[in-house]
């Protein structure tokens, strides 16, 4: 059974930095592009990074491009993203995805969308305040 279990969120100040970590666990991590969404309430889950299983390329929304990196260790099972210059409008919700057809990877890794593939995990919360 898939299961993603997201951790490291928290509150930060303005300009402060937060590593998110997604634990994954019941399948192999070396087959599954992982991507991390987020959600503000009223608002749509939207894509914020992604890392494919082939080759390790990695895909950014534009508003989090320069300030976060997404990574992934295999063997640990984990996949990070370091989220740094962390501005309010980052607060959110954040998700752990996990996809593994061709069809699903090119959607959520090359176009960050929401496919119906996805497992999910139940998200950490990231708050960024003064």
């Amino acid at each position: 059974q898939v299961q993603l279990v997201e951790s490291g969120g928290g509150l930060v100040q303005p300009g402060g930095s937060l590593r998110l970590s997604c634990s994954a666990s019941g399948f192999t991590l070396d087959y599954y592009a992982i991507g991390w969404f987020r959600q503000t309430p009223g608002k749509e889950r939207e894509g914020v990074s992604c890392i494919n299983n082939n080759d390790g390329k990695t895909n950014y929304a534009d508003s989090v491009t320069g300030r976060f990196t997404i990574s992934r260790d295999n063997a640990k099972k984990t996949v990070y993203l370091q989220m740094n210059s962390l501005k309010p409008e980052d607060t959110a919700v954040y998700y752990c995805a996990a996809v593994h057809d061709a069809n699903s990877v090119q959607a959520m890794c090359y176009g960050l969308r929401i496919v119906e593939t996805i497992y999910w995990g139940k998200g950490t919360p990231v708050t960024v305040s003064s």
